[in-house]
Parts: structure tokens; C-alpha cells; sequence
């Protein structure tokens, strides 16, 4: 398929006004399924599960199997709708939405339509320069997930040639919340970067309320982007694209200004902007055609008939409003300024991800600075050599133990970022690779004037230049010290040593 063409961003901005909305499925983690008792096991067991082991004969759709409502997905999908700041629904009903679909053996999906238990309600996003973006709710619904289609025999993975799909019914009903916005105006330029926003601001609620691990990259947090464009004063709203699954912070953002620019290009020439889903390409940038977008009508929603409405207790819904975290942009200014740090340095935190591992590292015993330098500095560099997440490759409290050794002084700063390499092997902890490689900062005064010795008299002239006060000559002798200890010995007093050694 030939490139798209496209317009030059500010161009586009300059003859179009961005129209956005946003559609963001939860997948909450419960230990069951949505309607069956199936187990819903965290990140890393269920993706090590082997395909259809994780299923109920609801799941399958099987003749005679009824759905029975997890109770523990209705108190989270309240919990979210009120950290969203919507009104909770006296009553709400789930519904059937017909659909072909492969990966759902019942072929319809099990969801909320007209009676959504939360509706009408926002959120504040922060963009990076700390200004704050209301974002208008329009509802929070519950539904259940599809399973999942591995196309095989093709080149790219897709089912465009593909000889034939396998079906993994693993995924299927896993609970869900899908989040819908109202339409979003007035974003401008800014409309990639409120995108990215808003997907953090949803992120960091849902983690915040312990509902779901809400990771994109594995699937728990999946983002529908909604974009049209419209002339520059004109009133009414162009045709609007959904890009499906977006699986990054940075992919939302890149998703949006695409389509915006691709739009723009396609109007501009005279050209029609067709109704449609797309997918969006992390390797090439781009969208590529998905399906005609259908509209409510097309879906035959009808009332589920084997599910009574949900109808919560005044009293629960208090409760649970009671138990809210504190919002997130209010956290992040608090935890800012406990911290000390600027507004530079919070971003590298925040715009990773890496808010509450540093927050626990923290916890542990670390301090603000220490944190933010371990996370952001080394642990990020072996997670992106790796494709890995930080959070993946060790834990908060093996970042603490470990800053505590290098101010002990049992580590030197290299030796620490050796002893990480090991945790991260899995040899153990801090402590036990320090002893099992043997990397503890040598300060024994005989071993390390054994080697001052050594590097003295392979440099003679070194000590009558510190005695005539050129001390910055002992550098000399330390580095040599340093080399032949195998970076283990103490710097700081391996300069003691050579200082006294000199005023002899």
C-alpha cells in the first residue's frame, strides 16, 4: 500500500480545528472472569498460561451456560466512575451487542448500551508544562473482553494472508470498563499531547484505585482514538476515524498527530474522510484501513435476559466514594514538592511511568534524589537494552538496599551498577551478589598501602610532586590503585594514605 501524503502539522492546524474523543478499555483484575468463575490470574500467569486453560463453559458459549455478575467487577467499576467524577447509576443493565464475533463463541458480546452504571462526568489532565485540561465524561460501562486471533501462515502476522487463524478464548470475558469521552474541542496544536495526557491521567487513576495493572503494552489499558477535522469556522463536525488498540503513551500521541496531518491532506486535495477503524503501525508511524466504523443501530443492542439490572446500595456507593485516593494531579503536585524536586526532574519520573516505583523505592529508605537516579538513569537504560518495562527487572526494595550499601560505603557507584546487573540476573539480592562475586569496596589500610606501594614505584616521580604541594598529582597513584583493585578499593581513602605517606 502507497504512503498516505501528508500535510505539514502547523499547516493542517493553521486551515483545520482537531475534534477528539477518546474511547479506553480497563481491564480490571479480579480473580475471576466478568460471568464465570474462570480464573483471571495477574500479568505475568496469565500470558504464560497455555491457550483455551483459563476458560468456563460461559466463556465458550457453550448451550445452557448463564452468566453470573462478578460483584467484585461492579464495586471496581464504581470505585472508577466516581474517581472520574461521574453520577452512579440507581440502576444499570447489560446488554447484548451483536457482532460478528470470531474470538467470542456466543458471537455477541455481553456490554452496557443506554443504562451504564456511571455517566456524566471529568477529569483533569496535566500536560507537561503543568497546564490543566478538563476532559468531559460522557460514561463508564462494563463489558466483557473478546478472546484473541493468532493469524497463521501469512508474513505479517495479520489475516491478510494468512492461511488460516487459531483462536485463543483465554482473554475471553475477562472484565472490562470502557471509558467513553464527549466530544473534545479546542486542543489545537496540543491535540497530540492531550491525547497522551488523558491516557496517563486514566492510567494513574485505575492504578491508583488497585483496580487494574493497567500496562498498555500487555493489553490492560487499550486506547480507541476518535479524530475528524473541521474548517476553521465552520460548525459543523467532519468525519471522524478510530484508531484501534494504540499500545503506548508515545503511540497516542503519534496516532493522533498522524491522523490529523493524513486528514488534512486528503481534505485539502478534495477529497472524503471515510468513517472507518484503523490500525496503527508502531514500525512504519502510520494507520492503515481497518473496518466500516458501525453505528450504535448496526450493533442490535437489546437487553441481556439473563442478567438482572445492577441495581447498588446507596450506602455502598458511599463507601466506596469514601475510599477514593487522593486525584492524581493533586498527588503528583504534593509528592513534587515533598520531594524537592524541579519541575524538569519530576517530568522524567511521571512521563515514564516510574511514579510509584519511586514512590515505594523511597518508602523503602532511599531518598528522593537516589530514586530518581537509579530509575530513571541505569534501571531505565538495561529496561530499553532489554524491551522490558522498569518495573519488570527489579523491585523498589532491591533498588533501597542496594543505594544503601553505596552509602555504607560498601559500594563505589560502578560496583553498584554491577551488583543491579546481578539482581536483575536473578542471582539475588543486593547484599548476596555483593558477596557471591565478591565485589564489597576494599578499605583494609594494608591491602590498599600494599597497592599505593606498587603504584608508587611504578611512578617515583609522583610523590616529590605532591610534596611540593601539586597534590592533584595523587590522582595519579589513585587511579592506578583503582585499576589494580579492580575498581573495589576506597577512593576516598586511598587519597588519605597517599596524603599521609607524603607528610612523612
Amino acid at each position: 500500500m502507497a504512503a498516505a501524503k501528508l500535510m505539514d502539522f502547523d499547516k493542517a492546524l493553521e486551515m483545520f480545528e482537531p475534534v477528539l474523543g477518546f474511547e479506553v478499555h480497563v481491564e480490571l483484575n479480579t480473580n475471576t472472569k466478568m460471568f464465570s468463575d474462570a480464573p483471571n490470574p495477574a500479568n505475568e500467569a496469565f500470558h504464560a498460561a497455555e491457550p483455551n486453560t483459563l476458560i468456563a463453559p460461559v466463556d465458550l458459549g457453550l448451550p445452557g451456560a448463564l452468566p453470573v455478575v462478578n460483584e467484585t467487577a461492579i464495586r471496581s467499576s464504581i470505585s472508577l466512575g466516581l474517581a472520574l467524577g461521574c453520577s452512579i447509576a440507581e440502576s444499570s443493565r447489560f446488554a447484548r451487542k451483536n457482532y460478528f464475533y470470531p474470538d467470542l463463541g456466543k458471537n455477541y458480546q455481553i456490554s452496557q448500551y443506554d443504562e451504564p452504571i456511571a455517566y456524566e462526568g471529568s477529569v483533569e489532565v496535566e500536560l507537561e508544562d503543568g497546564t490543566l485540561i478538563t476532559i468531559p465524561i460522557e460514561r463508564a460501562h462494563m463489558e466483557e473482553d473478546a478472546g484473541k486471533l493468532t493469524h497463521m501462515g501469512g508474513a505479517t502476522g495479520r489475516i491478510q494472508g494468512a492461511e488460516y487463524s487459531l483462536v485463543d478464548y483465554n482473554r475471553a470475558g475477562v472484565p472490562l470498563v470502557e471509558i467513553v469521552t464527549k466530544t473534545i474541542f479546542g486542543t489545537d496544536h496540543r491535540a497530540p499531547e492531550v491525547a497522551k495526557a488523558y491516557v496517563q491521567a486514566i492510567r494513574d487513576i485505575v492504578r491508583g484505585l488497585g483496580i487494574s495493572e493497567a500496562r498498555l503494552e500487555r493489553g490492560n489499558l487499550r486506547c480507541d482514538a476518535n479524530v475528524s477535522l473541521r474548517p476553521r469556522g465552520q460548525e459543523k463536525l467532519g468525519t471522524r476515524t478510530e484508531t484501534k488498540n494504540v499500545n503506548s503513551m508515545r503511540s497516542v500521541e503519534r496516532a493522533v498527530r498522524y491522523e490529523i496531518q493524513r486528514q488534512a491532506q486528503i481534505l485539502a486535495d478534495g477529497g472524503t474522510i471515510t468513517q472507518e477503524t484503523r490500525h496503527w503501525h508502531e514500525d512504519t508511524g502510520t494507520t492503515s484501513p481497518g473496518r466500516p466504523k458501525s453505528d450504535a443501530d448496526d450493533y442490535r443492542y437489546f437487553p441481556e435476559p439473563d442478567l438482572l439490572p445492577v441495581d447498588p446500595a446507596a450506602e455502598l456507593i458511599e463507601e466506596l466514594r469514601a475510599a477514593l485516593p487522593e486525584q492524581p494531579v493533586a498527588r503528583r503536585r504534593r509528592l513534587m514538592a515533598e520531594w524537592g524536586f524541579t519541575d524538569l526532574e519530576f517530568q522524567d519520573v511521571r512521563n515514564g511511568g516510574l511514579l510509584e516505583v519511586v514512590e515505594a523505592t523511597i518508602a523503602a529508605g532511599a531518598t528522593p534524589a537516589t530514586a530518581r537516579k537509579w530509575w530513571t538513569g541505569e534501571i531505565s537504560r538495561l529496561a530499553n537494552a532489554q524491551e522490558k518495562d522498569a518495573t519488570e527487572l527489579i523491585s523498589p526494595e532491591n533498588v533501597a538496599a542496594l543505594q544503601q550499601l553505596v552509602d555504607a560505603g560498601t559500594l563505589t557507584d560502578k560496583l553498584a551498577r554491577q551488583v543491579l546487573e546481578g539482581v536483575i540476573a536473578g542471582e539475588g539480592n543486593p547484599q548476596e551478589v555483593v558477596d557471591a562475586r565478591g565485589l564489597a569496596v576494599v578499605s583494609d589500610d594494608g591491602a590498599l598501602i600494599a597497592a599505593i606501594d606498587e603504584a608508587l614505584a611504578a611512578q617515583p616521580d609522583v610523590m616529590a610532586k605532591i610534596k611540593d604541594g601539586k597534590v592533584q598529582a595523587a590522582g595519579a597513584v589513585i587511579g592506578a590503585v583503582m585499576k589494580a583493585m579492580k575498581g573495589q578499593a576506597d577512593a576516598a581513602r586511598v587519597r588519605e594514605l597517599i596524603l599521609e605517606r607524603a607528610a612523612q
